[in-house]
């Protein structure tokens, strides 16, 4: 293995005249990277912090190459940088990568050699996804980040009313966001006294979830506009449309709306063999916050409260035919028609007609 230092002396002479293909495997603290040639030799390997002072200072010093990594938590900043840099960058889907995830021999040096071998030979065989701009991860970051204080504020409040059933008394009822120090005030003076910093915790957590509230109706307001488009759904709030716009960021890399519903991991999984062709779940291999926000919305349109809509009509029929699992699989089948109108409305920018298909129907008959 070539040291640094002979990179060093040498400047670029090693690379010159070769098309290069790097595998780069990003580790938390420490990287490992490794050149080809146009034969498959390997010409370089090499190991770096990962840092962005020293991946700009050992990839400016590559010429133009393809740059094959992982996806993970440094891959979207690091893909960022190496298009800056001026390389064509591909980045794997890991799942999909089952020479590296499923292998019996897993050290960083080895995952490198697979990542570029595996870019050098055919670049589809990573499964290679697209990362969203540095804006869209930073506002989408914090859409997730009020997940987060939803999560905490729902186990704080769960907790309270669990310590409080256990000493024989209970809170009252309300939704999370009516939870305060008043609650305590029903109880005995002693759990009073142990319960209410726990309930100021969830106070706190309420302040802060109406901050990000309005920090995310300001950023759909002034940097998204194909938000409101979204919106003329019923049960899709600026919550669900941000996060889908964010996500999916520009629709146009769908050549048809439905082709949406697999890349949220909506669509039944297959594995069919000869005449064998069993019944899967849905595939999950999307992205899981925006399916679970789709969901939710599917919950809403089919709830008590949710408009009349061909959608939900639809919905009600398929959870009418009956079974164990009807209704789950009726949510499930209408988050994934939610994921695909969203896509059409962002793509139009039509009007959205609720029973469009239900008035055209009856237009046909009379």
């Amino acid at each position: 293995m070539k040291k640094i230092s002979t990179l060093r002396t040498n400047g670029n002479m090693i690379f010159k005249g070769h098309k290069l293909t790097i595998g780069l495997d990003l580790g938390d603290r420490w990287s490992f990277y490794c050149v080809l040639d146009e034969a498959g030799k390997v010409i370089l390997e090499q190991k770096l912090a990962t840092t962005p002072e020293a991946m700009k200072q050992t990839f400016e010093r590559i010429p133009r190459s393809l740059i094959a990594l992982e996806t993970g938590t440094h891959s979207p900043w690091v893909s960022r940088m190496l298009r800056e840099l001026g390389h064509e960058v591909l980045v794997a889907h890991a799942q999909k990568v089952q020479l590296i995830s499923k292998s019996n021999r897993k050290d960083d040096r080895h995952d490198a050699r697979t990542l570029a071998r595996l870019a050098r030979i055919d670049p589809e065989l990573l499964g290679p996804v697209r990362h969203r701009s540095a804006k869209a991860q930073i506002h989408l970051t914090m859409i997730r980040a009020r997940a987060e204080l939803v999560s905490a504020r729902t186990a704080l409040v769960n907790a309270a009313r669990g310590l409080a059933k256990s000493y024989g008394e209970r809170l009252r009822k309300c939704g999370t966001q009516q939870v305060s120090r008043e609650l305590a005030a029903e109880l005995s003076v002693e759990l009073r006294e142990v319960l209410e910093p726990l309930l100021a915790e969830v106070e706190s957590l309420n302040e802060r979830i109406k901050e990000y509230d309005a920090r995310m109706e300001k950023i759909a307001r002034e940097s998204y506009p194909q938000v409101e488009l979204l919106k003329q759904v019923k049960g899709v709030g600026t919550q669900i449309a941000l996060t889908y716009v964010l996500t999916l960021e520009d629709p146009h890399r769908f050549p048809k709306s439905r082709e949406v519903g697999c890349f949220l991991g909506l669509r039944p999984g297959r594995r069919d063999s000869g005449e064998s062709q069993p019944q899967m779940h849905i595939s999950k291999e999307g992205d899981r916050y925006l399916r679970t926000m789709l969901v939710q919305g599917a919950h809403y349109i089919l709830g008590p409260f949710g408009a009349d809509s061909d959608l939900r009509r639809w919905g009600l029929k398929l959870a009418a035919r009956g079974g164990k699992n009807a209704k789950k699989r009726a949510v499930v089948a209408v988050a994934r028609k939610l994921a695909i109108l969203l896509h059409r409305l962002w793509v139009s920018g039509g009007v959205y007609e609720p029973l469009r298909n239900s008035n055209k129907a009856m237009r046909a008959v009379a």
